[in-house]
C-alpha cells in the first residue's frame, strides 16, 4: 500500500506569508525608523557640543588665558561658531532654540583648529538646514552656538534638537 504524501496547499503558503508580511510591517512600525534617525542626528549634536566646550577648555586651561576670538563677546549675547564667516551669523535663527543675537555675531574658531585643539570645526548633522562649516563659500555656519554669561561660565549649543524638545547645551 502506498502511503499518500501530503504538502502544504498553494492557500496555506499564502496565509502563511501574509502572517509574515503583517509581522513585519507592524514590526518596522513600531520601529519607527525617521525618529530613530533624529535620535542619532541629536546624539551626534549633544557629542560635538561636548567636544567644542572640551577644545575651549582645555586652550584656556594650557594658555592660561581666553581665545582671542572669545575675550571680545559681549556676555549674555549668542554668536554662531564658524571657521572664518563673518556677516550672516543669525540667517538661519528660525530653525535655532536660541537664536544668534545678530548678523555680525560670528566667533571665529580657526585659533582652535589651528592649534590643534579641533581637528577641524564640527558641523551639526543637516535637520531643518543643511548647516556647514563657513569656510569656503559656506553661509550657513556650524549650527553651534556660544554665549558667555557675566560670571564668564561658557555655553555651547546646538541651534536644532529634533527629537526632544530639550535644548542641547553644555557649560561650564
Amino acid at each position: 500500500m502506498r502511503g499518500r504524501l501530503r504538502g502544504f496547499t498553494l492557500i496555506e503558503l499564502l496565509i502563511v506569508i501574509a502572517i509574515i508580511g503583517v509581522l513585519v510591517a507592524v514590526i518596522f512600525v513600531a520601529l519607527d525608523p525617521a525618529t530613530r534617525l533624529k535620535q542619532a542626528r541629536d546624539a551626534v549634536r549633544q557629542n560635538d557640543v561636548g567636544e567644542i566646550l572640551s577644545a575651549v577648555k582645555l586652550y584656556q586651561v594650557d594658555n592660561v588665558e581666553h581665545l582671542t576670538s572669545i575675550q571680545a563677546l559681549s556676555a549674555g549675547d549668542v554668536y554662531m561658531i564658524v571657521n572664518g564667516m563673518t556677516t550672516g551669523c543669525d540667517n538661519h535663527n528660525d530653525q535655532c532654540t536660541t537664536g544668534v543675537t545678530g548678523d555680525t555675531h560670528c566667533v571665529n574658531f580657526s585659533q582652535l583648529i589651528s592649534t590643534g585643539y579641533l581637528g577641524e570645526l564640527p558641523v551639526s548633522p543637516p535637520g531643518e538646514v543643511a548647516w556647514d562649516d563657513a569656510n569656503s563659500n559656506g553661509d550657513a555656519g556650524s549650527g553651534y552656538t556660544l554665549s558667555i554669561d557675566s560670571n564668564g561660565v561658557v555655553f555651547i549649543r546646538a541651534c536644532e534638537n529634533e527629537a526632544t524638545d530639550t535644548e542641547i547645551e553644555a557649560s561650564r
